[in-house]
């Protein structure tokens, strides 16, 4: 395939996802998140690789924008390692988030494209953590792609990315994370504080 035939594709395939994305889905991650905000609980949000960068670049946001005390544990990067080092990988959120109290008003959220499998131990440091939120009775929400893997069965809301081609499941599921969560924090109901360029006349 040309590159000019791939660009065609990969935009008209983005533009299928868009029609097909469960908006209800997105409303009720817009409702927990009030309700966590209304309650004074934090938000922890969760992802290894871009979805590692996506809980940084989102952690911004939610503070700054929607008004919520948020945290990604692979922003601290010591921690992260030392755990890492002394107990192993597949704990490793679980023990961050047992580190920082998690609580029932607080909640998780995950930006992982195949939301973690223990089966086939694919993102089980997720899988983990999820466990141990819902014993801690903390919500889960997620952005995810393919069928979600365990993010999608035990989350209170969850935006599945619909697969249009099995070559481009990352990239796609990658990027339509951060439209949701762009989306979300500028949302009337969740945003709080006004943005930088859209207040500068």
């Amino acid at each position: 395939m040309k590159d000019d035939d791939y660009i065609s594709s990969y935009l008209d395939d983005a533009i299928a996802i868009i029609k097909k994305i469960d908006r209800s889905q997105i409303q009720k991650m817009i409702h927990i998140l009030q309700e966590v905000r209304t309650n004074s609980g934090r938000l922890f949000i969760l992802g290894v690789g871009g979805g590692a960068g996506h809980a940084s670049h989102a952690v911004n946001d939610f503070r700054k924008i929607a008004g919520i005390e948020s945290y990604a544990p692979t922003d601290n990067v010591s921690e992260l390692t030392a755990r890492v080092n002394d107990d192993g990988w597949e704990t490793v959120f679980e023990c961050w988030l047992k580190g920082s109290n998690l609580t029932v008003k607080d909640c998780i959220f995950v930006f992982s494209v195949g939301g973690g499998n223990a089966e086939k131990k694919v993102s089980v440091t997720l899988v983990n953590a999820l466990h141990y939120a819902k014993e801690m009775g903390a919500k889960i929400i997620g952005v995810v792609g393919r069928d979600g893997g365990y993010t999608a069965k035990v989350a209170d809301a969850c935006v599945i990315i619909p697969t249009m081609n099995d070559k481009t499941v990352t990239p796609q599921t990658e990027a339509f994370q951060a439209v949701i969560w762009h989306l979300i924090v500028s949302s009337p109901s969740m945003q709080k504080y006004e943005m930088k360029w859209e207040s500068t006349k």
